[in-house]
Protein backbone atom coordinates (compact mmCIF):
# COMPACT_ATOMS: atom_id res chain seq x y z
CA UNK A 1 0.00 0.00 0.00
CA UNK A 2 1.69 2.96 -1.76
CA UNK A 3 1.62 6.48 0.79
CA UNK A 4 1.18 9.99 -0.65
CA UNK A 5 1.62 12.84 0.95
CA UNK A 6 -0.42 15.55 -0.22
CA UNK A 7 0.99 19.47 0.08
CA UNK A 8 -2.28 21.38 -0.60
CA UNK A 9 -0.44 24.47 1.11
CA UNK A 10 0.13 28.06 -0.83
CA UNK A 11 3.84 28.15 0.65
CA UNK A 12 6.01 26.68 -1.48
CA UNK A 13 9.45 26.92 0.40
CA UNK A 14 7.97 25.40 3.60
CA UNK A 15 6.12 22.66 1.63
CA UNK A 16 10.01 21.93 0.22
CA UNK A 17 11.17 21.93 3.45
CA UNK A 18 8.11 19.74 5.04
CA UNK A 19 8.91 17.64 2.22
CA UNK A 20 12.69 17.03 2.43
CA UNK A 21 12.04 15.76 6.07
CA UNK A 22 8.99 13.20 5.08
CA UNK A 23 10.35 12.13 1.57
CA UNK A 24 12.21 8.51 3.29
CA UNK A 25 8.20 7.80 4.18
CA UNK A 26 6.38 9.18 1.13
CA UNK A 27 5.79 6.79 -2.13
CA UNK A 28 4.31 9.82 -4.23
CA UNK A 29 4.08 13.53 -3.04
CA UNK A 30 1.61 15.21 -4.45
CA UNK A 31 1.29 18.86 -5.42
CA UNK A 32 -2.08 20.12 -3.72
CA UNK A 33 -4.65 22.35 -5.98
CA UNK A 34 -3.47 25.49 -3.68
CA UNK A 35 0.18 25.19 -4.72
CA UNK A 36 -0.67 24.66 -8.40
CA UNK A 37 -3.37 27.97 -7.88
CA UNK A 38 -0.85 29.72 -6.30
CA UNK A 39 2.55 28.90 -7.79
CA UNK A 40 1.56 27.39 -10.99
CA UNK A 41 4.19 24.70 -12.90
CA UNK A 42 6.84 26.36 -10.87
CA UNK A 43 5.49 24.45 -7.94
CA UNK A 44 6.17 21.19 -9.54
CA UNK A 45 9.53 22.14 -11.00
CA UNK A 46 10.89 23.02 -8.10
CA UNK A 47 9.76 20.13 -6.15
CA UNK A 48 11.12 18.01 -9.13
CA UNK A 49 14.27 19.78 -8.56
CA UNK A 50 14.53 19.14 -5.30
CA UNK A 51 13.38 15.13 -5.66
CA UNK A 52 14.42 13.94 -8.92
CA UNK A 53 14.12 10.19 -7.96
CA UNK A 54 10.35 10.86 -6.01
CA UNK A 55 7.31 10.35 -8.17
CA UNK A 56 5.35 13.50 -8.44
CA UNK A 57 1.79 13.65 -9.04
CA UNK A 58 -0.06 17.08 -10.20
CA UNK A 59 -3.60 17.22 -8.52
CA UNK A 60 -4.77 19.14 -11.54
CA UNK A 61 -8.12 18.38 -11.57
CA UNK A 62 -8.33 18.61 -15.13
CA UNK A 63 -11.96 19.19 -17.07
CA UNK A 64 -11.02 20.71 -20.06
CA UNK A 65 -8.25 20.43 -22.92
CA UNK A 66 -6.71 16.87 -21.38
CA UNK A 67 -4.05 16.68 -23.97
CA UNK A 68 -2.60 20.30 -24.17
CA UNK A 69 -3.19 20.22 -19.73
CA UNK A 70 -1.14 16.98 -19.48
CA UNK A 71 1.70 17.95 -21.55
CA UNK A 72 2.31 21.10 -19.90
CA UNK A 73 2.54 19.84 -16.40
CA UNK A 74 4.53 16.62 -17.95
CA UNK A 75 6.84 19.06 -19.24
CA UNK A 76 7.27 20.66 -15.78
CA UNK A 77 8.28 17.36 -14.27
CA UNK A 78 4.77 15.74 -13.32
CA UNK A 79 4.73 11.54 -13.39
CA UNK A 80 0.88 11.21 -12.44
CA UNK A 81 -1.78 13.48 -13.07
CA UNK A 82 -5.50 13.86 -11.71
CA UNK A 83 -8.34 14.57 -14.01
CA UNK A 84 -11.85 14.66 -12.96
CA UNK A 85 -14.00 11.66 -13.95
CA UNK A 86 -17.13 13.88 -14.11
CA UNK A 87 -15.68 15.40 -17.34
CA UNK A 88 -16.51 13.96 -20.83
CA UNK A 89 -15.24 10.36 -21.61
CA UNK A 90 -13.09 12.43 -24.73
CA UNK A 91 -10.84 14.44 -22.30
CA UNK A 92 -10.58 12.12 -19.88
CA UNK A 93 -9.28 10.03 -23.00
CA UNK A 94 -7.36 12.49 -24.77
CA UNK A 95 -5.31 12.94 -21.14
CA UNK A 96 -4.58 9.34 -20.95
CA UNK A 97 -3.02 9.43 -24.32
CA UNK A 98 -0.78 12.26 -24.27
CA UNK A 99 0.03 10.75 -20.60
CA UNK A 100 1.17 7.39 -22.04
CA UNK A 101 2.99 9.20 -24.93
CA UNK A 102 5.27 10.84 -22.53
CA UNK A 103 5.75 8.17 -20.15
CA UNK A 104 3.25 10.00 -17.45
CA UNK A 105 0.48 8.50 -15.84
CA UNK A 106 -3.63 9.48 -14.81
CA UNK A 107 -5.29 8.93 -12.15
CA UNK A 108 -8.90 9.82 -12.32
CA UNK A 109 -11.13 11.55 -9.44
CA UNK A 110 -14.26 10.21 -8.84
CA UNK A 111 -15.37 13.45 -7.13
CA UNK A 112 -17.85 14.68 -9.35
CA UNK A 113 -18.58 11.29 -10.83
CA UNK A 114 -22.82 11.59 -11.48
CA UNK A 115 -22.27 7.36 -10.85
CA UNK A 116 -19.42 6.16 -8.89
CA UNK A 117 -19.33 2.57 -10.13
CA UNK A 118 -20.17 3.80 -14.27
CA UNK A 119 -17.25 6.25 -14.05
CA UNK A 120 -15.08 3.46 -11.90
CA UNK A 121 -15.85 1.21 -14.47
CA UNK A 122 -15.02 3.21 -17.66
CA UNK A 123 -11.72 4.44 -16.36
CA UNK A 124 -9.85 1.76 -17.33
CA UNK A 125 -11.19 1.29 -21.16
CA UNK A 126 -10.42 5.12 -20.96
CA UNK A 127 -6.57 4.29 -20.63
CA UNK A 128 -6.71 5.95 -17.01
CA UNK A 129 -3.81 4.33 -14.62
CA UNK A 130 -5.66 4.48 -11.10
CA UNK A 131 -8.86 6.21 -9.77
CA UNK A 132 -9.17 7.96 -6.54
CA UNK A 133 -12.11 7.78 -3.90
CA UNK A 134 -12.57 10.68 -1.42
CA UNK A 135 -15.19 12.99 -0.28
CA UNK A 136 -15.04 16.91 -0.65
CA UNK A 137 -12.69 18.91 2.02
CA UNK A 138 -15.83 20.87 3.04
CA UNK A 139 -17.51 17.85 4.11
CA UNK A 140 -18.18 17.19 7.72
CA UNK A 141 -15.33 14.62 8.97
CA UNK A 142 -17.33 11.59 8.40
CA UNK A 143 -16.82 7.72 7.50
CA UNK A 144 -19.64 7.66 5.87
CA UNK A 145 -18.68 8.46 2.24
CA UNK A 146 -17.11 4.78 2.97
CA UNK A 147 -20.22 2.96 2.74
CA UNK A 148 -19.62 3.74 -1.14
CA UNK A 149 -16.32 1.71 -0.91
CA UNK A 150 -17.42 -1.04 -2.96
CA UNK A 151 -18.94 0.74 -5.58
CA UNK A 152 -15.90 1.43 -6.60
CA UNK A 153 -13.46 -1.33 -6.18
CA UNK A 154 -16.04 -3.73 -7.28
CA UNK A 155 -16.07 -2.06 -10.70
CA UNK A 156 -12.43 -1.58 -11.63
CA UNK A 157 -9.35 -3.90 -11.47
CA UNK A 158 -7.12 -0.34 -11.61
CA UNK A 159 -5.43 0.84 -8.22
CA UNK A 160 -7.48 2.63 -5.85
CA UNK A 161 -6.42 5.19 -4.08
CA UNK A 162 -8.38 6.57 -1.31
CA UNK A 163 -8.51 10.14 0.66
CA UNK A 164 -10.60 11.95 3.42
CA UNK A 165 -8.86 13.83 5.97
CA UNK A 166 -7.47 10.22 7.60
CA UNK A 167 -5.90 10.84 10.86
CA UNK A 168 -4.96 8.38 13.80
CA UNK A 169 -8.48 8.26 14.85
CA UNK A 170 -9.90 6.54 11.28
CA UNK A 171 -6.37 4.97 9.98
CA UNK A 172 -7.30 1.70 10.84
CA UNK A 173 -10.89 1.54 8.92
CA UNK A 174 -9.10 2.87 6.29
CA UNK A 175 -6.51 0.41 6.00
CA UNK A 176 -9.14 -2.48 6.72
CA UNK A 177 -10.62 -1.74 3.18
CA UNK A 178 -7.19 -2.33 1.80
CA UNK A 179 -6.73 0.40 -1.06
CA UNK A 180 -3.56 0.43 -3.04
CA UNK A 181 -2.83 3.42 -1.57
CA UNK A 182 -3.73 6.59 0.52
CA UNK A 183 -3.23 10.25 0.62
CA UNK A 184 -2.85 12.13 3.92
CA UNK A 185 -2.32 16.00 3.74
CA UNK A 186 -2.61 18.12 7.05
CA UNK A 187 -2.48 15.31 9.33
CA UNK A 188 1.42 15.17 8.47
CA UNK A 189 2.26 18.85 6.89
CA UNK A 190 0.50 20.56 9.84
CA UNK A 191 1.87 18.08 12.63
CA UNK A 192 4.34 19.51 15.18
CA UNK A 193 6.61 16.46 14.01
CA UNK A 194 6.02 15.44 10.24
CA UNK A 195 8.59 13.17 9.66
CA UNK A 196 7.43 11.45 12.42
CA UNK A 197 3.70 11.01 11.52
CA UNK A 198 4.49 10.71 8.62
CA UNK A 199 6.64 7.19 9.59
CA UNK A 200 3.72 6.16 11.72
CA UNK A 201 1.45 6.27 8.66
CA UNK A 202 4.23 4.52 6.50
CA UNK A 203 4.29 1.49 8.76
CA UNK A 204 0.88 1.48 8.89
CA UNK A 205 0.84 1.06 4.88
CA UNK A 206 3.18 -1.63 5.31
CA UNK A 207 5.93 0.62 5.40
Amino acid sequence: MKLQISFDMTDLEKAIIIAQNVAPFASIFEIGGLLLYKHGIKSIEQFRAQFPDKTILADAKIIDRGKDSVSLLAQAGADWITVMGGTHNQVIHAATTAAHNLNRKIMVDLLDASSLGQSALEAKSLGADAVLFHESYEEPESLVFLERWNMVRGNTTLPVFLSGKINRIIIDNIIALQPDGIIIGKAITEASNPAEEAQFYFEKCGG
